[in-house]
């Protein structure tokens, strides 16, 4: 059993997004017969190597075969196994898209595809690697549910929960090694229930993934300019947690979604189409990634050149309501 202990999440946090995934996956297979996990040639880069050594014959390696990768997951969910089938996001969610259309979204199979450096975790490889467009795509497919952890404690609440239903689910990964923390300790996760983790009066961030801590952080340095910020851990971006929205836009003046996403398709977008047809609600600001591929680069790099750094979400946050009053 997992015990979610700050001094665990520090260990994981150390490992980063695959490390908890390698974590997780142990934890499954101790506990039930059924889980197998797939990877197309990225056994170490998905934390699998000690689950490999655990439990060699439920790992299954395609070599660099996205597509026939996602094939074979749906014949193992179709034989009542629970897949875990895992590849860089990009690869996972664009290269793979007709196999994921059919196999999770048309024929409802409960393949869980777990995708790896979401947004800018592999952006030293280039824009073949980033993967700044796979919510939007997903979203537009029916009947996959599509998590997007804060933090690693998160990714392993992810995991665990996604293995207990029967639905198609996509869990973006994003964040480097030495994630920031979000969880020192246990909380109550539930798919499609989105988690208040800081109260405040006249700002809301909703966030996902890794823009969750930025937002923890731009939310303490607009403290420091008299501005509360309350913020929404939005881990299920589908289904979108639409009763969180309905209370907070009768509470705060604006309403600010951030993402390591595009600014289109992604949560910004699923939060708009959800108040577009009301007759009152706050001003909207969506922070994401503007549409264009950055340059190669570290995480912390593109992160700036995306205006995704903790204080460039505050200086656009302030400048927003000083403009306005």
């Amino acid at each position: 059993m997992i015990d979610f202990t700050p001094r665990n999440s520090k260990i994981w946090s150390r490992l980063g997004p695959s490390g908890a995934v390698g974590t997780a996956a142990v934890e499954l297979a101790e506990n039930t017969d059924d889980v197998v996990m797939l990877t197309a040639d990225l056994c170490y880069f998905s934390g699998l190597e000690r689950f490999r050594g655990s439990f060699p014959d439920r790992l299954y390696n395609f070599g660099i075969a996205e597509q026939n990768m996602v094939g074979a997951a749906g014949g193992m969910a179709k034989e009542g196994l629970i897949p875990f089938a895992t590849t860089y996001a990009s690869f996972a969610t664009s290269r793979c898209l007709d196999q994921v259309r059919v196999n999770m979204a048309y024929m409802k199979l409960p393949i869980k595809l777990v995708g790896l450096t979401a947004g800018f975790g592999a952006g030293i490889l280039g824009a073949t690697h980033m993967s700044v467009e796979d919510v939007a795509i997903m979203r537009a497919l029916p009947n996959i549910t599509i998590l997007s952890p804060a933090d690693c404690t998160e990714i392993i609440k992810c995991i665990l929960a996604a293995s207990k239903t029967k639905d198609p689910i996509y869990i973006r990964l994003t964040g480097p090694v030495n994630t920031p923390i979000v969880y020192k300790e246990d909380y109550d996760f539930k798919i499609g229930k989105a988690v208040q983790i800081r109260e405040g009066r006249d700002v809301c961030f909703i966030a996902a993934g890794s823009m969750v801590n930025e937002s923890m952080e731009a939310a303490r340095l607009l403290d420091e300019r008299d501005i509360s910020a309350a913020v929404i851990n939005m881990h299920t971006i589908k289904p979108l947690d639409t009763n969180i929205i309905d209370e907070v836009i009768t509470k705060y003046k604006l309403i600010v979604t951030v993402e390591e996403h595009s600014v289109k398709g992604g949560l910004g977008g699923a939060v708009s189409e959800h108040i577009a047809g009301m007759d009152k609600h706050p001003p909207i600001e969506i922070i994401g990634i503007d549409d264009f591929f950055p340059p190669a680069g570290d995480y912390r790099y593109q992160l700036e050149k995306s205006g995704l750094t903790a204080r460039q979400i505050c200086d656009r946050i302030y400048n927003k309501l000083k403009h306005r009053a």
